[in-house]
């Protein structure tokens, strides 16, 4: 009875795999009668089963990051005692259009009744799962825009005839649109973040491609000042948005796989940038790249919810825990006031430093160094890909262990190491790069503490304000260490000076800084509506 209604589902499934594009995966077992037993328990790992009440042969997910889950058993019996069970498994994933690169490790996830590594600590539903995939789509766009003029500033300053005093200003004139990041943010927490995030994709991809046709530094540098804008506004909705979607075991998961879809599109950038060894003019091509990326934008906006907690917090209604003038509810707007001040101001110490580390290291490479376009590639993509391992790491380590020695030991460690690479040369400036990526990538724990510290209706604007103080982090750095640069003739003497920033960062992550992992977005924030 058993096996005929097995061949009936799997009759039933071969018709919904043609059309649903289902992973299949088969086992034989061969098994005494606890190993059977065992095996007849419902999963509870990196999915939750339950059994169909038709057949305790039969399992169907009921929560797990899949659009579909079923597992069942042949059972037969063996002459020496033992039993022979087939199990067959068929699932598809929700991770959207990145199923590929998760087929072989899912497939072997899948065999085996336990979490494997890579999984986030707290398990995703099929919502979550199918949101964080997405929002990692738009987020490779993201990374890509972001970095674009950091690798083609120096080029375009040849091409334009300017110093590095003129790369330095251009830089931080561009950090201005984030006053063009502050309007996208208030739109954010009263319109919602579907359309919103869509939206500003688009523009700020465009916008960045009018930078092919610059006649002037000063033409690239206002096209990136409203790109850059649109392009950061991007990055706070993308991370206001898993944070309002993911358990409260996977935000700073969610943060770092993120944070690797941004390296990988800022990785695209220096994949592309050898054309600019072809002609002085070739750099141009770099900002037309994205304009590929248009589609598939519009094909994610049309697979994207709205977030489960803006729509449970949406500013038309009226909702029994709207901030009044009660004692209780001033103590609650005194809190987010004394955390904005607490981001911001790490924020703005970590980016005095982080800022032009990241904007001049082309530089750097090409004329204190002498390398081609060619070399930075081949430098850059050596020193910081096994960055990925820390940002992954990071994630992980965060939500099991807690944010503020992670981000410390980011903060300290990368400083000192990337130091050392800007005033060494030869083996000794690699290994001190590529160490200084590596822990740097730790920092990616502070990332989840600007979702999470304040009320729906406030987020994506505190975060905004947050991120504003720390873009005038940036332009101080840039200013400072392309004047420094250029009076010392070394980039090495002016990093030196702008370390102290993630030092003081760091004396504020251990001192101040709250403990929130694992905790609910809702706890944290007392005057959001309960989900």
């Amino acid at each position: 009875m058993v096996g005929s209604y097995c061949n009936r589902r799997a009759t039933i499934n071969i018709s919904e795999l043609n059309s649903e594009r289902f992973t299949s995966t088969v086992q034989v077992h061969n098994l005494e009668t606890k190993g059977l037993a065992e095996l007849r328990i419902p999963r509870n790992d990196l999915v939750r089963e339950r059994v169909d009440e038709a057949n305790p042969d039969y399992f169907v997910g009921e929560h797990g990051p899949f659009i579909r889950w079923e597992r069942w058993l042949e059972v037969r019996d063996a002459r020496d005692g033992r039993y022979r069970a087939v199990e067959t498994i068929r699932y598809r994933a929700a991770v959207g259009p990145w199923r590929l690169l998760f087929a072989w490790p899912l497939r072997r996830a899948v065999r085996h009744r336990r979490n494997p590594w890579w999984a986030p600590p707290d398990r995703l539903d099929t919502r979550a799962a199918n949101v964080l995939s997405l929002l990692a789509c738009i987020q490779v766009v993201d990374g890509y825009l972001g970095t674009v003029i950091s690798q083609t500033i120096t080029f375009a300053s040849d091409e334009f005839g300017r110093s590095d005093t003129a790369q330095g200003v251009t830089l931080a004139a561009v950090r201005l649109g984030i006053v063009v990041t502050l309007a996208v943010v208030a739109l954010a927490d009263r319109r919602g973040r579907r359309r919103l995030l869509i939206a500003t994709a688009i523009l700020a991809v465009t916008t960045t491609a009018l930078g092919a046709l610059s006649p002037d530094l000063w033409f690239l540098g206002g096209t990136q000042l409203i790109g850059r804008g649109l392009t950061t506004g991007m990055g706070i909705l993308i991370g206001v948005y898993a944070a309002e979607e993911l358990p409260r075991g996977a935000r700073a998961y969610g943060v770092s796989v993120l944070a690797l879809s941004a390296a990988l599109g800022a990785g695209m950038a220096v994949w592309v940038l050898p054309v600019a060894d072809l002609d002085p003019r070739a750099w141009r091509t770099i900002y037309l790249v994205p304009l590929l990326a248009l589609p598939g934008l519009l094909a994610v906006g049309r697979r994207l919810p709205e977030s489960r907690r803006f729509t449970a917090n949406t500013p038309d209604k009226e909702p029994s825990n709207q901030f009044t003038h009660t004692t209780e509810h001033e103590g609650q707007r005194r809190e987010e006031k004394r955390r904005l001040l607490l981001l911001a101001g790490a924020a703005f110490l970590l980016l005095v430093f982080a800022a032009p580390a990241s904007q001049f290291q082309n530089d750097f490479l090409k004329d204190q160094r002498g390398f081609s376009a060619a070399g930075i590639t081949l430098f850059t993509l050596l020193t910081t890909t096994p960055a990925g391992i820390g940002l992954f790491l990071a994630g992980r380590v965060a939500d099991t262990r807690g944010r503020r020695g992670v981000a410390a030991i980011g903060l300290l460690g990368g400083t000192t190491f990337i130091v050392i690479g800007y005033n060494a040369t030869g083996a000794l400036m690699w290994g001190s790069t590529l160490a200084g990526s590596l822990i740097s990538s730790l920092t990616v724990a502070l990332g989840v503490y600007g979702p999470e510290l304040f009320s729906t209706k406030n987020r994506a604007r505190a975060n905004g304000l947050v991120v504003t103080l720390g873009v005038t982090g940036s332009a101080t750095g840039l200013l400072v260490v392309g004047i420094l640069s250029d009076q010392f003739g070394s980039y090495g003497p002016a990093f030196t000076i702008v370390a102290i920033g993630p030092v003081l960062a760091a004396v504020l992550v251990l001192r101040w800084f709250p403990e929130t992992a694992r905790v609910e977005l809702e706890s944290l924030n007392p005057g959001d509506a309960p989900l």
